[in-house]
């Protein structure tokens, strides 16, 4: 089949890597435009339009999926199959252009997890299991019928980069299997309202903002340890540093470390030997941090962060 393929991250290129080796005939990659990243600002191409430069493949970057030059590019590149990999919503004007259709690959088991981190929000989630899935392109976003899925273990430590990587090569070898499948006439789609048990609630994975990461010691130890992992690498849980002066700092927690140990004092209290433990109460249990980032200060193990700040038995956190 004569495949478009769309996407921009890095899980995007493992998939369309899979289809090239694979044999499929991939007519052009669409990607989101060059823009300014990183402390210096400079422009920055997507890890997909790398890709697809290295390998040679004509490649589209709209500002407006629907603007009229776009839909004609599209149209000379006469697609039979749209293949959409961590991109944005699709207007019907695109998935609903090639006669095969357009599908989609989701990193949950869906219906469950639909939106825009399904990684992280299974994870924060304390979910013990996620998937894969690819479905049909439809009006609403991630409702299509499911074409194929595949279960994908989480571990009782895996952090978001850990559980993104299962998922970048299960779903690579999802989507091989859905296009080729795809090209026989053999799939059997199924709605996703006969996936979800009467009893089941439906979960969503909305967009993460930067107040979803900040830390809540309220919640008991095993919650607060999941939202951490959760969120690590990116975009990373967070908490306050207050010190003795009142200055407030944010410190960035990439990795902890549970302790379910009760204590005598309240949540949010900070403990620490000044030399290499950094531990907060949580309503139930403790946490230790072992990965921290303060802010305008570099990523570093605790003990190299406790050396480096006065006072932090002085300090609170909130």
């Amino acid at each position: 089949m004569r495949i478009l393929f769309m996407g921009t991250p890095e899980i995007a290129v493992s998939s369309l890597s899979a289809l090239i080796d694979d044999g499929q005939t991939i007519v052009g990659v669409v990607t989101a435009p060059d823009k300014p990243a990183g402390r210096g600002r400079k422009v920055k191409s997507s890890a997909v339009k790398d890709f697809a430069l290295e390998n040679s493949l004509n490649i589209l970057q709209p500002e407006k999926l629907k603007s009229v030059d776009f839909l004609e590019a599209l149209n000379k590149l006469e697609p039979e199959l749209i293949a959409v990999v961590a991109f944005r919503m699709l207007p019907e004007e695109v998935w609903g252009m090639p006669p095969k259709g357009s599908i989609n690959l989701h990193a949950s088991f869906l219906p469950q997890y639909r939106g825009a981190a399904p990684i992280n929000r299974a994870i924060m989630n304390g979910e013990k299991e996620t998937g894969v899935s690819t479905f049909f392109i439809e009006k609403d976003i991630d409702t299509g019928k499911v074409i194929m899925q595949e279960p994908v273990p989480i571990d009782p430590d895996d952090n978001a980069g850990i559980l993104h990587d299962r998922i970048m090569k299960k779903g690579a070898e999802l989507l091989v299997r859905t296009v080729r499948a795809i090209e026989t006439g053999d799939t059997k789609e199924i709605a996703q309202s006969k996936l979800l048990n009467p009893e089941e609630k439906l979960k969503s994975a909305p967009k993460i903002h930067k107040e979803d990461c900040k830390i809540n010691w309220n919640q008991n130890v095993q919650c607060v340890y999941d939202h951490v992992r959760g969120l690590s690498p990116y975009p990373t849980a967070w908490t306050t540093i207050v010190t003795p002066e009142g200055k407030e700092l944010m410190l960035k927690v990439y990795a902890s470390e549970k302790k379910d140990r009760d204590s005598v004092f309240p949540p949010g209290t900070l403990l620490s030997d000044g030399r290499n433990r950094l531990e907060v109460v949580c309503r139930s249990g403790i946490l230790n941090l072992k990965d921290v980032q303060v802010e305008g200060k570099k990523r570093m193990e605790i003990d190299e962060f406790c050396r480096g700040f006065k006072d932090l038995s002085t300090c609170t956190i909130v």
